[in-house]
């Protein structure tokens, strides 16, 4: 059975969770100027089964180079929103193959929010096939 015909809820899940990047994005002059650290958390639904019976890694999602990857998008260009970053990084988990769904939690702990607070964060699910894009937007 391919991973396209396992219905998402039957799906595994990989999840790698306080992925630690430090970058530059926000509203505010000071936060582009002096940069931030964010928290990023990532579930991928992912069939696993064909990497399990062949012990191959090549038919899973390599989690080091997920990180890795991840890390460095969120560390590219500054965004105004966190919830384009949180876009930004689904597009780039479902640009792999055996990616079907995934959730992005992006925490902005350091916010510049004027009364105490332990975190601030978005949480979007992306679908493959189901990405929104300002493209799609416009064409509305």
């Amino acid at each position: 059975m391919t991973h396209d015909l396992v219905p998402i809820d039957e799906l595994d899940t990989l999840t790698l969770t306080g992925l630690e990047v430090f970058a530059h994005h926000g509203v505010f002059d000071f936060e582009r100027a002096d940069g931030q650290t964010f928290l990023l958390d990532l579930t991928v639904w992912l069939d696993t089964a064909p990497a399990a019976e062949g012990d191959d890694l090549a038919q899973t999602l390599h989690y080091g180079e997920l990180a890795v990857e991840v890390s460095e998008a969120a560390a590219s260009e500054p965004v105004d929103l966190i919830e384009t970053l949180a876009e930004r990084i689904a597009t780039l988990v479902l640009a792999h193959p055996v990616a079907r769904q995934v959730r992005v939690t992006v925490h902005k702990p350091d916010a510049p929010i004027p009364v105490p607070f332990a975190d601030v964060s978005i949480t979007i699910v992306r679908p493959r096939g189901r990405l929104r894009t300002a493209n799609a937007e416009e064409a509305r």
